[in-house]
Parts: structure tokens; sequence; C-alpha cells
């Protein structure tokens, strides 16, 4: 049974996937009247439900929906952590996140990180006991289907922004917000630009304004640059890698990104950040380039780097899905999953 907070979404995954769903509506932010209403709703389904595990994802689902299980009494409760907002906060609000994310941990039985270093971090912070901690195979939520995420089945498509005399197409995926390095992005390309006017910057994804939104400048620089094409959130990112260079993603924070694991699966060396999953998935010059975090001028470098070295690029290219292939495979991550799964059915 799959729950979740958008109806729309839902409904077309469980008809996809041939599973029964259940609408509860949470918030991504702090909204205590509406986390109690959730938290009752779901505390409700499950004791009818009686199911023998729960496993959530996201930091809000997470605290919801281990004190329902934990309330209703199901016996295995699961939390995949994907990623901590509580890095980038300080204060009061991280004192808040912090209690949140302890809680979650204190009532849950078990906790799957999906990066070592994230793992360590959780330790590092004492928000958990090292012995509900496991990381899944060499990391990851999910995996990766390389036999979808595969150049080769993508048919050529007609992209009106890929005109005569393009040189290289940087391609970013993910939400446009602060977090994600957008900022140092869209300035580092916009200097590249300058000595190399024919390169390209594809940006994929959604804005979060009333979340983490972006100044003002950079969204202007996005929306008025010649060379910066935005092109919203898509279904489907495939089309987008497989007529892109190298793909971008300077995040000040991730559990383990997926959008690096889809575009090296597709050949494309990364630029990534210095962070947890980035920088497991990312080996510095083999398959990609690893830069300080929140540093424009050496993203600026990292970016001019592949743009004047094709053999270095090129070399990147070749070793990318391979190692993609080695580590990350999707029905690796399943299988290790579904053992957890049924050494707690014993």
């Amino acid at each position: 049974i799959a729950v979740s907070s958008n109806e729309a979404e839902l409904l077309a995954y469980g008809k996809k996937q041939g599973i029964r769903t259940k609408t509860i509506h949470f918030t991504r932010k702090i909204t205590p009247y509406k986390d109690l209403k959730a938290l009752w709703h779901l505390y409700c389904f499950l004791k009818r439900e009686k199911p023998h595990i729960v496993h959530t994802h996201t930091p809000k689902a997470g605290l919801i929906g281990m004190a329902a299980s934990y309330l209703a009494g199901v016996p295995h409760r699961l939390h995949t952590v994907g990623g901590l907002p509580l890095m980038e906060e300080s204060g009061l609000k991280r004192k808040v996140l912090n209690s949140m994310e302890k809680w979650t941990y204190r009532l849950a039985t078990q906790i799957y990180p999906n990066s070592f270093k994230l793992k360590q971090f959780i330790e590092d912070q004492r928000l958990c006991s090292d012995r509900k901690l496991k990381v899944l195979g060499n990391g990851s939520s999910n995996g990766v289907d390389t036999s979808f995420f595969k150049k080769e089945n993508i048919p050529v498509e007609n992209f009106p922004f890929l005109k005569d005399n393009v040189g290289i197409v940087f391609c970013f995926i993910g939400r446009i917000v602060r977090d994600k390095g957008v900022r140092e992005l869209v300035h580092a390309f916009a200097d590249l630009y300058h000595q190399y006017p024919n390169v390209k910057l594809l940006l994929i994804g959604f804005y979060e304004k009333d979340l983490d939104p972006l100044d003002i400048e950079t969204e202007n620089l996005i929306l008025q640059h010649p060379g910066i094409v935005s092109v919203g959130y898509q279904q489907d990112v495939r089309p987008y890698l497989s007529v892109s260079d190298v793909l971008v993603l300077p995040s000040y924070r991730e559990g383990f990104p997926n959008v690096v694991l889809q575009a090296g699966a597709m050949d494309l060396p990364c630029i990534v950040s210095d962070i947890n999953g980035c920088n497991e998935i990312i080996q510095d010059g083999v398959n990609g380039l690893i830069v300080p975090v929140k540093n424009e001028e050496k993203l600026r470098d990292a970016m001019i780097d592949l743009v004047q070295n094709t053999n270095k690029r090129e070399m990147m290219k070749i070793n990318a899905r391979k190692i993609i292939r080695e580590r990350y495979e999707q029905q690796t991550i399943w299988n290790e999953l579904l053992k957890e799964y049924q050494e707690l059915n014993n």
C-alpha cells in the first residue's frame, strides 16, 4: 500500500504498479495543526490495516509515519534517510529539525541512510544509535535502472534551443532553489559564456519560491541570458540528458542524488559539489569532477576544464556508465531491500 499526499500522482502510481493507495495530506513545512491532523489520519489507517512493516521516506513523512506506526503498534518501523535539510540550518530552526530527526530515529526500529557519509554524519551528530543504522549495497535509495537510462534507447529529438554551432551543453536537473547551488551555477556559467559563447546551460526542474527561493538577480539572469534554457519540470529527463554533454549538480546538501546516477548511466561525466552522496558516486578525475561547496570560481574552472579538454571529457564519459552499472544497478538495491523485508518475516 502506498501512502502519500499528492492524490493525482499517487493514484497514477498505484494504477501503474497495481497496488492500493491512500492519500493523507502532509506538508513539507513545519505546520503543527496540519501535522497533528495527518498523524491522526495515518494512525487510524494503520490501526485498520495492521501492517507488518511500515517504511517511510523524507523527513516529514518519516516523523509522522514513525510516530503513527509506533502508536498503532506496527512491529517493524523502517525509515530511509535521503538527505537532511538541517545541514543548511542554524539557530532555533536547526535545533527544532535536530529534535525532529532524533524522534524519528528513536521511534523507528531500523534506519537506512542512503550513503555511507550520511551515516557517518548521523553518527557524528549523535542523532541515532549506530545499531539501528545500515546502508544498503553501495548506497542509494533505489539505484538506477540502466536498461531504461541508456542513451541508445532515446530517439534523436528536435530541440529548438540546439541550433548550429552549439558547443558543450551543461545540464542541471533538480529543484531550481538556493540549496541546489543554482545561484553559483548560473553565475559561473555566465562567466564561462563570455569566453565560450557557444555553450548552453539547460535547467530542468521547478521553482520552490515559498520554501527556498532564489535571489531576484539570479532569477532575472536565468530569464534573460541567451545561453540559459529553462524547460521546467519534465517527467522523462532522458531526452534532455541525451543531448547534454555534462551534468552539473553544485548542491549544498544531498542524500544520494538520483540525477547523478541517471546522468552517469547515460554516459555523462558530472561536476558535483564535495558533499556526501555526490562524492561517493563521482571519483574525481575518473567519471567527473568534484568542487568545493558554494565556490562559484572553482565551479567555473571545472566547467572550463571540460570545455577545453575534449580527451579528458571523453575519458570520463567512457567511465561514467561502467561505474554506475557496477555499483548502483537498481535490481541490486531492490534485492538488498527484499532481504531486509524477508528477514523481518522470519
